[in-house]
């Protein structure tokens, strides 16, 4: 008998732990979340600011990795930003506000491509790590970015037009009652890129808290990546 997908709920998948050491010599842990069967995309996942309690565990990324790799056949990374703690362990160094962890990102992407040997990537960012995936994953093998709870802390108009200028596909997903960016705010400073697709969910906050908002964050993830795989069960 079918019974209902929760929070608690773990899909079958291949779990690896893997370490990669930064530019400037950190080294960083993380884990990957692999389809039993084909893969059809990979996600690299960069986590809220870890200041507010953001790790590679903050929630909608955990329910990646423990549903969409069996529901969809997408590869989930995750990983932990320097000083950064969770189940897996914690990363060398120390939180630096967005700045230093460009190394991080950049050390995550190599990993994905080179030891990872990654075919399709894409680059999702939450909150603290929209501004790292704007501001750091440029590297030209990258599909394009997902954005969630964007609050373009530090994210400059330069940024903004290397996006635009670059082209690659763009979705930010923008909660209703967003703390730090409402759908309007959002519209106003993403003006010009055209190659940016905005999505105002109904009704949702900053955290995506609640079962229904999960599914559509993974819902939405899976439509640009997968999209043959919708839609996405709510009962396994």
């Amino acid at each position: 008998m079918p019974e209902l997908i929760r929070p608690s709920t773990i899909l079958p998948s291949i779990r690896e732990n893997f370490e990669i050491i930064t530019a400037d010599g950190l080294k960083l842990v993380g884990e990957k979340a692999i389809p039993i069967g084909s893969i059809n995309s990979t996600i690299l996942c960069l986590h809220p600011n870890p200041s507010g309690g953001g790790m590679m565990d903050s929630h909608i990324y955990k329910k990646s990795a423990n549903r969409l790799p069996h529901l969809a056949g997408i590869e989930i990374i995750r990983f932990n930003t320097r000083g950064t703690k969770s189940d897996r362990g914690q990363s060398e160094g120390s939180y630096d506000n967005g700045v230093s962890e460009k190394y991080d990102v950049q050390a995550a992407l190599e990993y994905s491509f080179s030891q990872s040997e990654v075919k399709e990537l894409w680059v999702m960012g939450w909150s603290f790590g929209t501004d790292l995936a704007l501001q750091y994953a440029r590297d030209p093998r990258i599909k394009g970015l997902i954005l969630l709870s964007p609050p373009l802390k530090n994210t400059t108009q330069t940024d903004l037009d290397f996006w635009k200028a670059d082209g690659r596909a763009i979705t930010a997903l923008i909660p209703e009652f967003d703390e730090y960016l409402k759908p309007v705010e959002a519209k106003a400073r993403f003006t010009g890129l055209t190659n940016l697709h905005q999505i105002d969910v109904e009704g949702a906050k900053h955290l995506w808290v609640g079962e229904p908002y999960v599914h559509r964050v993974l819902s939405e993830i899976v439509k640009i990546v997968a999209p043959n795989k919708l839609p996405l069960p709510l009962e396994i």
